[in-house]
């Protein structure tokens, strides 16, 4: 199940806390949605957190087929949006659809990939046993054992750690941890892969190699990738971005529109612009709406 730490252990292993992980398991498309609607639509999307609105009535869509960027400073609701989409978050008021369906709908729970930014892993099994344990889960019964074999091969190669694959999770850099916790999510063959910062922690050759990995699957496996990340040089390799500051979508555009729109050379520069423009509205408006209640206070005082 997305996003939940499953209840068993495989038969003799040590137990051990992980934190939660998104998986998928092999399924054939519903078709219940149209191919060419969005992979997720949004309209007046909001999310509360106590005292604070951390996501305020966003509207935007996701294509399908294509790596979407969700970029923007850490602490501006990337995660938050990442949890709703999966259905993991509470306190969501709008419209949210995920490939036809409302977020957090049963059936999509087979058809969604979601990596969080903490490492899933057992810290006690080795890489291969970790995926072994969940592609079990996914699809389990010993008529799948050739095939359970074949996608935990596939995805340990997916993220280069073949030569890793019988060391013990515990034992690996953090960085690898963040690739078994993506081959997790890669184990079966996801519609849509919710990736929350995935290259955090690599160096400069694996985030290339991860990178050149999100676009083959989205080319060759039609999958729709939804990839956050607060290192500006990352959007200029996605298909499409979604800027956010504070809770809000700046643009939803692709980086050729928005380097256009702003006249800047680079998408980090255009995103500056961006919220240069976003703040000088805002003071426009708290200076406009100041000097309104002035103008009443001033009225009233008059009428008197």
């Amino acid at each position: 199940m997305m996003n939940s730490k499953p209840e068993s252990r495989p038969p003799g292993e040590a137990t051990t806390q992980a934190p939660p992980v998104g998986t998928t398991e092999p399924t054939e498309p519903s078709g219940l949605a149209e191919p060419s609607a969005p992979a997720v639509r949004a309209e007046k999307l909001t999310v509360v957190r106590g005292p604070r609105t951390v996501l305020r009535t966003l509207d935007f869509t996701v294509p399908r087929g294509q790596i979407t960027g969700l970029l923007g400073p850490s602490g501006c609701g990337k995660s938050t949006l990442m949890r709703a989409i999966v259905g993991t978050q509470d306190k969501v008021t709008g419209t949210l659809d995920v490939l036809g369906h409302p977020a957090g709908h049963p059936t999509l729970r087979t058809r969604i990939g979601y990596v969080t930014q903490a490492p899933s892993v057992y810290d006690d099994l080795t890489i291969r046993q970790n995926l072994d344990y969940f592609a079990a889960i996914l699809d389990p019964g010993r008529a799948a054992a050739d095939r359970r074999h074949e996608n935990v091969t596939r995805a340990i190669a997916d993220v280069d750690l073949t030569t890793h694959a019988d060391a013990l999770a515990g034992n690996l850099s953090g960085g690898q941890r963040n690739r078994v916790s993506l081959a997790v999510a890669l184990l079966g063959t996801p519609e849509l892969l919710v990736l929350d910062e995935p290259t955090v922690g690599l160096d400069p050759v694996l985030r290339r190699d991860l990178w050149n990995l999100f676009h083959d699957i989205a080319a060759t496996r039609g999958a729709t990738l939804l990839i956050s990340s607060h290192v500006m040089d990352e959007a200029e390799r996605c298909h499409r971005l979604l800027l956010m500051r504070e809770g809000e979508i700046l643009a939803d555009a692709t980086p050729e529109a928005l380097r256009t729109r702003t006249g800047a050379d680079t998408v980090e520069s255009a995103f500056l612009h961006l919220v240069d423009e976003a703040t000088q509205a805002a003071r426009t408006k708290e200076t406009g709406t100041q000097g309104s209640g002035t103008n009443e206070t001033r009225t009233k005082e008059t009428t008197r």
